[in-house]
Formats: structure tokens, sequence, C-alpha cells
């Protein structure tokens, strides 16, 4: 902080977008582990069945990550 109150502007930090990257693959492994499981061993779908909703859901919530960081 300056002596008249206002902070110093500084460049966006380098490692920010590795964190943003990290945090959108592990939200959307998460997810499509999560939807996988209940799939297949909850509701007894399908391996295909559940591969395919867990690449939807994988996908979903990749864009929603990806979003958020970005706001």
């Amino acid at each position: 902080m300056t002596r008249n109150g206002t902070w110093p502007v500084q460049g966006p930090e380098r490692g920010s977008a590795m964190k943003n990257w990290r945090y959108i693959a592990m939200h959307t492994v998460a997810a499509a582990a999560f939807i996988f499981l209940l799939q297949r061993y909850g509701l007894n779908a399908t391996l295909e069945s559940s591969l395919l909703w867990a690449l939807t859901f994988g996908g979903c919530a990749a864009g929603l990550a990806y979003a958020q960081s970005n706001r």
C-alpha cells in the first residue's frame, strides 16, 4: 500500500493459470467418477451407459469450472 491509500497495480500472476487448469481438471474428474459410480453400482446400469454419463457429466463439470474460474 502506498501513502495515498491505493494499492500498486501488478500484472497477472504466472501461477494463477496453472491453478485454474488444475481446479478444472479436478472438478471434471470428481464429477465423472461420482456419476460413473452412481450409475454403475447404485443404479446397476451397463458399463457403456455409465461411461457415457460420466463423459457427459465430466464435460458439463469442466464447462462450469471454466466459467467460474474466469469470473
